[in-house]
């Protein structure tokens, strides 16, 4: 067919259109286009295919490593100590700051590939009639007005108006978070309907689950549903971590501190002492290498590396080396219900019959859980209306479970396999029954039915389906004893109302003797008095480990929050459940509500309400948006392409490893290889623990540093020898970070690390308590090495033999005090804490062979500017060592005091 060419983006929610009205306003028609105009179209609309992400170069990617203020410092003394000729002094930093770049460079592997992963979704052929002919053709030939015809197992090629649908079920999870297929139709719907409500649409990307239909394109390419979430993933800004936000402030005040001392200490040297401009430049020069921390970048590094290798053993994947830590500091976990609350398998729970409300224990497709009747197990030999419900359940079923590779797999409808496996918990074998003939399910009808003879020979007709359609078709019941009875529509509509309160599916199922001579089964059969048997209550049930892991996070001061496509009833069902409130208190939220709802609006809504339902991707990202605007630090689950632009915008997105999509893994930080929500729990208390190693190493190294600055300004205000050397003092860092601060990577969890809040997202990485302790201490180990080597000098000691005995007493010391750092608050001096990280042992084991060949061999001497001590010679910087450590004790034990 041949029209002038409608522009392609004035077609405006088709899905509250007549398909008639569609094909007309695309200037289309069941003959579909001719060759001509689908040439025109597609010059002017373009392929059928979402567009290629800019990618940046290896070199980009590698040097945007080096994006930091720390960073630049580092290469400012490099490029310093470089000019003085100080080789050793430069190699060392500039290999600090490669390894950095490259372990960053690793970690985080590949760039984005959010887009990819949702183009490799859209289907690669389409069955099309053009010309009035129908064939088959690459899916990005199409274009708006051409009609694709949609068959069972097919990915849908484009978005499409339904214009003819036969049994036709859409799996849409992807898009709408709906735990089971859809039931298509070619009726219109209301304009603002959600996208999981739009029964005559056929969306890009989704899968046809059963039946099929014709539908003619509406949009292709970047204006179908898939394109439109494609570009707000490409569109979305992600946010710094809170780690990255507090290290880049720390950062720049370091360097404005370190620069300012530096100024200060030329001046003094210069206009206070007289000095030569080049003696105090040098010793200026000194102080600045000794004040940065060249170890930092490595140690946060190497624990954010030693957490993600961690956390790779509790089934959590980690794409960004800060995400850990980042999850650490959730105060908010916005949840998708299904396949990440839930177990994305749907699972019968309730049996009800005349005879009683049976429970149904077990969860998903495992054939494992029994059947009870008020707490007592119920058999089918003792329960003849029970046996009848079930004998529709399995035999009226077209749908197999069978276990692959330690998972039950359904093929078939999920909710025919939990009748499926409902049977088989219930012991029934259906290959007794012979089927002759059946009538499918169909949405207009809402019901299957099949004929069948039983082991007993008796043919009857068993009907499941809608509750509402098989009471119309019913005027008797199975009664408690066996035998008909009037039907009491009024019992039924109540029992309906309570399971479905539940969030429950319901299914009801009904059966009529027949002939045995009838072997064919019409409509109009089911139009007869059949005797309803009773109902079946389905859920997708929630993970057991959840629900704990939703208590733990409330316990640690998170707030876990579902945002989900499904229905309201059924989320409210599983929100309480879960433990996400009491049935009197719990508030649902539509999607209709988020779309009327200001900005200022919504930040009360999302901070007030823990459960909403019927979302797209928008109302998602907006959430989202809306609990970072009031501070909140949050982390966003899920696994369809729905969940991807508010995971890409959450501070941290975490994706499911098994059931998500490519787009969903690739716009997350933290992929979990096992879908199961206890892993962010388990993840949450790692990022805690990672965040406390840090404080602790930036409350160990920087000490280091202190003190070291501490002898230079000294020495230069005071007009003394300097106590050490530019090498010397790179040596004492270099040792120090990687032996004693790495050892602080390896600490174990905090007693009680997630019974405390989470901490502020505001609050900086180091309080008024940690500044005080690094001033504390590096006055006190910075005074002790001068001492020492002014008392090593008194003594007569060589200048090299001093500078030995206190670099001796600066590593020495630092060693004590790395006991005092594996506790910020809690005391060091307990003899079962010494142990519970023998890395601490070990790396000051280390740290001690070092020094000795840092004394004794003759190359080290010469590189170095030290000289070999006698024995005795090592007992003072020993003595300093441990009165560092008890002095430091005690001002923890005065701090524990003041705050009780």
């Amino acid at each position: 067919m041949s029209s002038e060419t409608p522009p392609h983006d004035t077609l405006q929610r088709p899905h509250a259109r007549a398909p008639a009205d569609v094909l007309a306003a695309l200037g289309s028609g069941a003959q579909g286009l001719d060759s001509d105009e689908v040439v025109r179209r597609l010059a002017a609309v373009g392929p059928n295919r979402l567009p290629e992400p800019s990618k940046e170069s290896v070199l980009k990617r590698f040097f945007k490593h080096f994006n930091d203020v720390l960073i630049y410092v580092l290469l400012g003394a490099a490029a310093i100590t470089a000019t003085l000729g100080h080789w050793i002094d430069t190699g060392v930093i500039l290999g600090v700051v490669v390894i950095n770049a490259i372990i960053g460079f690793i970690q985080e592997g590949k760039a984005e590939e959010a887009l990819e992963g949702i183009r490799r979704m859209l289907s690669l052929r389409a069955d099309v009639c053009r010309d009035a002919q129908w064939s088959s053709i690459d899916a990005d030939g199409l274009v708006p007005g051409d009609i694709v015809r949609l068959r069972s197992g097919a990915r849908v090629p484009a978005d499409l108006r339904l214009i003819d649908a036969t049994n036709l079920r859409i799996e849409e999870s992807a898009l709408t978070g709906e735990s089971v297929p859809a039931d298509k139709t070619t009726e219109a719907v209301a304009a603002d309907a959600g996208v999981g409500d739009r029964l005559g649409m056929a969306y890009s990307g989704t899968l046809v689950a059963a039946g099929r239909g014709v539908g003619v394109v509406v949009a292709t390419g970047t204006d179908t549903e898939l394109g439109r979430i494609n570009r707000m993933i490409a569109e979305v800004e992600t946010l710094q971590t809170p780690l990255t936000r507090q290290m880049a402030q720390f950062s720049k005040l370091l360097s404005v501190v370190i620069v300012a001392l530096a100024v200060l200490m030329l001046a003094i040297g210069v206009f206070l002492h007289d000095q030569p401009l080049a003696e105090v430049f040098l010793a200026a020069i000194g102080f600045a290498v000794a004040a940065i921390p060249e170890g930092l970048p490595a140690i946060l590094t190497i624990t954010l590396a030693l957490g993600v290798q961690r956390m790779a053993h509790r089934n959590a994947i980690t794409r960004k080396l800060t995400a850990v830590e980042t999850l650490g500091s959730v105060t908010v976990i916005c949840s998708d219900k299904t396949g990440t609350l839930t177990k994305n398998e749907m699972t019968a729970r309730h049996v009800v019959t005349r005879g009683g409300l049976f429970d149904v224990s077990g969860t998903g497709y495992r054939p494992e859980g029994e059947i009870t009747l008020g707490g007592e197990s119920a058999n089918l030999e003792h329960h003849g209306h029970l046996h009848a419900v079930i004998e529709v359940a399995a035999v009226a079923n077209d749908t197999h479970i069978a276990e692959e590779g330690g998972q039950w797999r359904v093929t078939g409808e999920p909710t025919e396999g939990a009748l499926r496996t409902l049977a088989e918990k219930a012991g029934f074998d259906a290959a007794a029954h012979t089927r002759h003939a059946s009538i499918p399910f169909e949405s207009a009808n809402k019901f299957m039915a099949t004929l069948n003879t039983g082991p007993c020979g008796r043919r009857r007709i068993l009907l499941k389906g809608a509750p509402d359609r098989l009471l119309d078709r019913c005027h008797h019941e199975l009664g408690a004893d066996g035998a008909q009875a009037p039907l009491d529509r009024g019992f039924w509509e109540a029992q309906i109302e309570t399971l479905s309160a539940e969030g429950l599916r319901v299914l009801a199922a009904a059966s009529r003797e027949v002939q045995k001579s009838k072997d064919e089964l019409h409509l109009e059969d089911l139009h007869e008095d059949m005797v309803f048997l009773g109902l079946i209550g389905i859920i997708d049930p929630p993970r057991p480990e959840a629900i704990e892991a939703i208590r733990s996070c409330h316990e640690a001061g998170i707030r876990v929050k579902m945002i989900t496509g499904d229905h309201a009833g059924t989320a409210r069902a599983i929100g309480i459940e879960m433990g996400l409130g009491s049935a009197d208190a719990l508030k649902v939220v539509s999607g209709a509500e988020i779309e009327a709802a200001s900005d200022d609006e919504l930040q009360q809504i999302a901070q007030d309400c823990d459960i909403f339902a019927r979302t797209s991707p928008e109302h998602k990202l907006r959430l989202v948006k809306a609990l970072q605007a009031r501070g909140e630090v949050v982390a966003m689950t899920g696994d369809g392409v729905n969940d991807a632009p508010a995971l890409k915008r959450a501070d941290v997105g975490v994706a499911m490893g098994i059931k998500g999509t490519e787009a969903t893994k690739e716009a997350a930080e933290i992929v979990l290889a096992d879908d199961n929500f206890s892993t962010i729990e388990r993840a949450v208390e790692e990022g805690r623990t990672i965040y406390d190693n840090l404080r602790k190493a930036i409350l160990f190294i920087l000490p280091t540093n202190g003190a070291q600055g501490f002898v230079m300004l000294a020495a230069v205000v005071l007009g003394l020898t300097l106590p050490l050397t530019p090498v010397q003092i790179l040596w004492v860092n270099m040792v120090v970070a990687v032996t004693l601060a790495l050892a602080l990577a390896f600490e174990p969890a905090e007693p009680g690390v997630m019974q405390r809040p989470p901490r502020k997202p505001g609050a900086p990485i180091m309080d008024r308590v940690m500044l005080l302790r690094v001033g504390f201490v590096s006055l006190l180990i910075g005074g002790a090495t001068i001492l020492s080597f002014e008392y090593s000098l008194a003594q007569g000691m060589e200048l090299h033999a001093a500078r030995t005995m206190a670099v001796n007493t600066l590593v020495v010391a630092q060693a004590w005090y790395l006991f005092n750092s594996r506790f910020i608050n809690a005391s060091s001096l307990a003899l079962e804490r010494m142990f519970t990280n023998p890395g601490a042992i070990v790396s000051v084991g280390l740290l001690g062979v070092l020094q000795l060949g840092f004394v004794y061999l003759p190359f080290m001497n010469t590189w170095f500017g030290t000289t070999p001590l006698p024995a005795s010679h090592w007992l003072p910087p020993m003595a300093i060592g441990v009165l560092v450590f008890l002095i430091i004790e005690g001002e923890k034990a005065v701090l524990r005091a003041r705050a009780r």
